[in-house]
C-alpha cells in the first residue's frame, strides 16, 4: 500500500475512511480520517461518473482498455467534453439540456 500512497499525485491533505490498512501509511501531506463521506462524496462521484460514461472503466464487464495510453486518452477526452458540458450548462441555464421529442415528417 505504500507503493500506491508514493505513485499518487502529492496532495495537502489526504482523506481517507478507517480502514486499517492506511492507519500506517506515510502520506506527503496531512492524513485526516474523515467522519462519514463528507470529504469523500466528491471523489466517489467522479468515479461513477467515469465508469458510467467509459464503459472500460465499468465493472464487471469484458470492454477493458489493453493499452494504458489508449485509457489515459479516452479519460482526457470524457473529461474535456465532460467540462465543456458543464461550463454550457452555467453559461445557458435556461437552455433545454435535452432534445425535445418532435415527429419525424418528410
Amino acid at each position: 500500500m505504500q507503493a500506491v500512497a508514493d505513485g499518487g499525485p502529492e496532495a495537502v491533505r489526504t482523506y481517507s475512511d478507517a480502514y486499517e490498512g492506511y492507519q500506517g501509511l506515510i502520506y506527503a501531506g496531512d492524513y485526516v480520517v474523515s467522519d462519514g463521506k463528507d470529504d469523500t462524496y466528491t471523489v466517489e462521484g467522479v468515479n461513477a461518473d467515469l465508469r458510467h460514461y467509459l464503459a472500460r472503466l465499468a465493472r464487471r464487464n469484458r470492454c477493458f482498455s489493453r493499452s494504458l495510453d489508449a485509457l489515459r486518452t479516452a479519460i482526457k477526452l470524457f473529461v474535456y467534453y465532460f467540462n465543456q458540458r458543464c461550463l454550457q450548462r452555467l453559461a445557458h441555464p435556461t437552455y433545454a439540456q435535452t432534445v425535445p421529442l418532435v415527429p419525424y415528417t418528410l
